[in-house]
């Protein structure tokens, strides 16, 4: 089934970036922004800009919405459950569902209300995306990486992955989608924790012999050593990549939990340092740098009450 509708459920930064990108190569009216009521008329006046440039993509408040071909989740953790209520009248028979999320549980809690059969399993990396105070600004839009779970039905992932061909969005199809999900929470572990902790960047976070260096890296050694324990063959060769690819960014950029910090929003972390200590202890493995930084994260969250 072609995609000719895509409606995005977050218009921060990883949903900004992309949907804005789709729109540009599929029309303005293939893509749409869809919010619950209340959050549409509390930001109707809203101006945001992507790059200097005003946005020009139509949002519409969920009571309005009708079935698209295509939902793209792109809120963050704590807005999921919402999401889930915002989203119900834009899913229908057809309808695939793909989640930009961190973590690598949101796809679970998306079946449980929408099905497996329809979601493919997704991750994004690569992107420094800064979406501050109503301005997105990037110079690498990063890609998606994405693959069938064990119940998504025959020709979803080929549908998507049409679609972000037609759409001019960077994505590549994993035949082993789950080990590039943990791939990519081991980095969110290192590089999110670590610059929030620090009030770092990407550039202070790769300095090698820093402090923030040995913090990132050592987060994410813990990360390995649980997916591992989970089953999943993340390796050093996993970890000296993703350290690569951050290390590629702009310098000056930060990731979602730093912004967070900028901005005094809830954060991520129980996501990325919560996953690691629950499953570490599962295990039996010790995560003492984790335990740090998230203890540091609820203690600066604490503060801004």
């Amino acid at each position: 089934m072609a995609i000719e509708r895509v409606a995005f459920i977050g218009k921060g930064a990883v949903g900004l970036l992309h949907a804005s990108i789709m729109a540009e190569h599929l029309g303005a009216e293939a893509v749409e922004f869809v919010m619950d009521d209340d959050r549409f008329f509390r930001h109707a006046g809203d101006v945001v800009t992507i790059n200097g440039e005003p946005c020009g993509i139509e949002t519409i408040p969920a009571s309005k919405a009708e079935p698209v071909d295509l939902v793209i989740l792109t809120v963050k953790a704590p807005g999921l459950a919402q999401a889930l209520d915002t989203m119900e009248p834009l899913v229908g028979p057809q309808t695939r569902i793909l989640s930009l999320l961190n973590g690598v549980t949101s796809e679970e809690i998306i079946a449980a209300r929408f099905g497996w059969e329809r979601i493919a399993l997704s991750i994004t990396q690569g992107m420094d995306a800064v979406f501050i105070d109503g301005a997105l600004t990037y110079t690498h839009p990063g890609e998606i990486r994405l693959g069938a779970g064990p119940q998504t039905a025959a020709g979803v992932v080929e549908d998507i992955d049409d679609v972000l061909t037609r759409g001019r969005i960077i994505h590549t199809v994993e035949e082993d989608i789950r080990h590039r999900m943990w791939t990519k929470l081991m980095l969110n572990v290192g590089i999110n924790q670590t610059c929030m902790v620090y009030a770092g960047t990407y550039g202070t976070a790769c300095e090698e012999g820093s402090e923030q260096n040995r913090c990132l890296v050592a987060a994410m050694r813990e990360a390995l050593a649980v997916a591992r324990a989970e089953g999943i063959e993340v390796t050093e060769a996993d970890l000296a990549e993703m350290v690569a690819l951050v290390a590629g960014l702009d310098p000056e950029g930060m990731p979602s939990m730093a912004q967070d910090r900028v901005s005094r929003k809830p954060t991520e972390v129980e996501l990325f340092g919560g996953t690691v200590i629950r499953l570490a202890e599962r295990h039996g493995i010790l995560v003492p740098q984790n335990r740090w930084l998230y203890r540091r994260v609820r203690e600066i969250e604490e503060s801004w009450l």
